[in-house]
């Protein structure tokens, strides 16, 4: 089973996600079935369960739009009355199934809630654990925890109001680098050069809760490094036609060049694969993730996040890193679903 969507910031990248990898997964010859995690059995109606094995997923989940999602909007859109994140029948088939491929990204789904759910419930699951996965996601407690052993730039966390973003805008360096604690795919993230742009980068900030990381810009080549089984697959550059890898960037068609192998030096390719591993293991991280870096002026590699589920999108950068490894998408799916099933999570 493939579970995807969720109430998250980033639910259509994970359809996107989840369409893809129930495709290849069906090419390889499994029974799967792809459900949304908050719409559960909402999305087929009238189809009994046995029949999503072979249902084809909606037309709309096959793209990522332009823009992320209106959480209230998805809210209002549920027929079903039923709290929480999991929608209807939705555990009840993940207890059915060899393996749940987790195929969410962001909050609800990549934060360690989900993976929490289903161990207690003795359901395997692919990826890292609960533990990892809520601190990776959380990108103040990642960065304390392996400012040791990469260089990472400085940072304050900061819970605020919408009374204290004057005073926050006129005490932080510039430039900085705004960021949700506990957001993923860019959403939410500004690059403030001026007071006035940093003030709408921490209004903005509000609307994902008032809780952000401020970073120091650190400008130079964005270098990313997938790790499969704790080891670094090859690196991958980012360069955007416009702006910097925003969410837009990342998920449409055309609008970043994606160069892999990245053209690095042998000793730089050596350094940033070792930076990688490294967080990985810190962590407690397992079968796989990506880790994003900057390559500055001077030669030095700055890490910035690392993602426990990284997108499976047609645009994404895990699959292009693999490919480069020899492993297509399909043999991809496959190797995380061997990885995740060798793992002993015990409740």
């Amino acid at each position: 089973m493939v579970l995807a969507g969720g109430l998250s910031p980033e639910r259509n990248v994970s359809l996107s996600s989840g369409t893809k990898v129930s495709q290849a997964l069906r090419d390889l010859g499994h029974d799967v079935a792809l459900v949304d995690l908050y719409f559960g059995l909402e999305d087929y109606p009238g189809l009994e369960p046995e029949g999503l094995y072979s249902a084809p997923p909606p037309a709309q989940w096959r793209s990522v739009e332009r823009q992320a999602p209106d959480l209230a909007a998805v809210r209002a859109r549920r027929r079903w009355r039923g709290k929480g994140a999991f929608g209807p029948g939705v555990l009840e088939l993940c207890a059915k199934a060899d393996i749940v491929f987790l195929a969410l990204h962001g909050q609800c789904g990549e934060d360690g809630k989900v993976q929490a759910a289903l161990e207690l419930l003795d359901i395997p699951y692919t990826g890292s654990g609960y533990l990892g996965s809520a601190i990776a996601m959380d990108k103040d407690l990642t960065k304390r925890l392996v400012k040791g052993v990469v260089n990472t730039p400085a940072w304050t966390f900061r819970k605020y109001t919408a009374e204290e973003i004057d005073s926050l805008a006129e005490g932080t360096e510039l430039p900085c680098v705004v960021k949700p604690v506990d957001s993923g795919s860019s959403i939410g993230v500004a690059i403030a050069h001026t007071r006035q742009e940093l003030r709408s980068a921490l209004a903005q900030g509000l609307e994902q809760g008032g809780r952000c990381v401020l970073e120091k810009y650190v400008k130079g080549r964005e270098i990313q490094v997938g790790i499969l089984d704790g080891e670094a697959l090859p690196p991958i550059e980012i360069i955007p036609r416009e702006g910097f890898y925003d969410y837009e960037n990342k998920y449409q068609p055309g609008a970043a060049e994606e160069v892999c192998p990245a053209p690095l030096t042998p000793e730089q390719t050596a350094e940033v694969c070792k930076f990688a591993a490294a967080v990985f293991a810190v962590l407690g991280l397992e079968v796989y993730a990506r880790a994003d870096f900057i390559l500055d002026g001077d030669g030095r590699f700055w890490f910035l996040e690392i993602n426990t589920l990284p997108g499976m999108t047609p645009t994404s950068l895990m699959p292009q890193e693999a490919a480069a490894a020899g492993m297509d998408y399909p043999a991809l799916c496959q190797h995380i679903i061997d990885s995740s099933l060798r793992l002993e999570r015990k409740v």
